[in-house]
């Protein structure tokens, strides 16, 4: 064997063995860059298909559209790492509400490989009429159709989840009733589409996996957070889909896909229709109008002191904050979930509340973070707090504004999520903190700005 393999196979053991522990999107990567250390002179099609075939992935659905697996290279690769390589494509749900094949991103988000995968694979055989099927339709056609049959035990599609640590992510568990497409393989679903979609209008067929894979997760925002980021990464994904998508075309194919199912008797084929209609409709709501939300489980939120109360909804008020402490803006997931744990903890164990007390915060790294939430009376301000929402954003802005991709978060995608998902009143009216309390909450300036917002009130009754 020449001597430069029996080094790189030297140094992809030691990687297997220190590397390959976590189910993290960076332990991935790495494990994608030490297999193709060792296959040197295969492009990304290659990897990819050696990749799902090293896995043992393959079904009717994706040799419809890809064809089979008798062309794809065996990859060397160290028998640890092939093991690690199939554990988190492979995806599996456990009657014990464990899901498997997820890993977790540098931007909070938790991603189901193998749509991601196949997705990527499409577009580098330019066969686009698998971009749907293979991202996202075929999942939420068997999500909605094995709803209809276990309404009381399941959802119909979305169930988010937690990992058992942040910084060392191994047990994904779901947070809720479980679904047969759950936030992950959505999330992993559209990423696919996303990058797919690139590869297939772009000359990307000569970069490496990794190499393309590390450019759209493991960015890293600046000072100046998204504003000043590339087009192509993980924490413009709504963005993204958004613009690629045609939500006509992915809601034809699903009606399409579901008239296979002829064993359904009336009452079943309405029920089917009913929640497919509505599941689509909740579908765009989630991952196309509202912003991400990070849920109180993803950034380990303690748990609530007491019995919280419930809000009337909607609401017809928007309170704006901004969190003076932290005084920095956090521009990655893990410095706003690490200061989302700091306030709730100063807001419990010094102030002696029973929580956080704002309902969102909003921090600068195109993530919106779950506080009290939707649904419970907040404690962020005095005399309106079972009347409104209280939307606070990291940093102090006396001085100076947030970044102006978080403030359309909220001034827009937040409020069109609020309103259309009936939290909101369509007529509300929107305050800064200072215009109920004496405070200079939200600062100087960024009162100055949400002056200029849509529906903001000078006179608070």
């Amino acid at each position: 064997m020449d001597w430069h393999l029996c080094l790189l196979l030297s140094l992809l053991g030691v990687f297997a063995t220190e590397a390959t522990t976590t189910k993290h999107m960076k332990d991935f990567i790495r494990a994608v860059e030490s297999i193709e250390a060792v296959n040197p002179g295969l492009q990304m099609l290659d990897v990819v298909k050696g990749l799902r075939k090293a896995a043992g992935f393959d079904t009717d659905l994706i040799k419809r559209y890809l064809g089979d697996l008798s062309d794809a290279h065996d990859l060397v690769s160290d028998p640890s790492v092939t093991s690690y390589v199939s554990e988190v494509i492979n995806h599996s749900l456990s009657e014990m509400g464990k899901e498997k094949g997820v890993v977790l991103t540098l931007d909070g988000s938790n991603v189901a490989l193998a749509p991601m995968l196949l997705g990527l694979e499409a577009g580098l055989q330019s066969t686009v009429q698998g971009f749907y099927p293979l991202t996202l339709t075929h999942n939420l056609v068997t999500s909605f159709l094995h709803h209809v049959h276990n309404e009381q035990t399941t959802l119909p599609f979305g169930t988010k989840g937690f990992w058992d640590s942040i910084s060392s992510p191994n047990v994904y568990s779901l947070s809720d009733l479980p679904s047969l497409a759950t936030d992950a393989l959505i999330i992993g679903g559209i990423d696919g589409f996303i990058l797919g979609s690139e590869v297939s209008t772009s000359n990307d067929h000569e970069r490496s996996l990794s190499d393309l894979l590390k450019s759209y997760y493991s960015h890293q925002p600046d000072a100046a957070g998204l504003d000043a980021s590339p087009r192509l990464i993980s924490q413009k994904r709504r963005m993204n889909f958004k613009k690629l998508v045609s939500f006509s075309s992915l809601k034809s194919q699903m009606v399409q896909a579901l008239t296979v199912h002829r064993n359904l008797n009336e009452s079943e084929r309405k029920r089917l229709d009913d929640v497919m209609n509505e599941g689509f409709d909740q579908f765009v709501h989630v991952y196309a109008v509202c912003p991400n939300i990070i849920t109180r489980s993803q950034w380990g939120a303690a748990a609530f002191i007491g019995s919280p109360s419930y809000l009337s909804l909607p609401v017809p008020y928007l309170f704006i904050h901004h969190t003076y402490q932290p005084s920095k803006p956090c521009t990655t997931f893990d410095q706003c979930a690490s200061d989302m744990r700091s306030m709730q903890r100063y807001h419990q164990q010094t102030n002696g509340w029973s929580d956080i007390g704002y309902s969102f915060v909003a921090g600068s790294d195109g993530n919106l973070y779950e506080g009290r939430g939707w649904n419970w009376v907040g404690a962020h301000t005095y005399g309106y707090n079972s009347r409104g929402y209280g939307v606070s954003f990291i940093g102090d802005y006396t001085s100076t504004l947030p970044i102006k991709s978080a403030m359309d978060m909220v001034r827009y995608d937040f409020t069109s999520c609020a309103v259309n998902g009936g939290r909101l009143s369509s007529s509300y009216s929107l305050y800064g903190h200072r215009q109920a309390t004496s405070t200079d909450c939200p600062g100087n300036s960024f009162y100055r700005e949400i002056q200029t917002w849509e529906r903001y009130q000078s006179y608070l009754p």
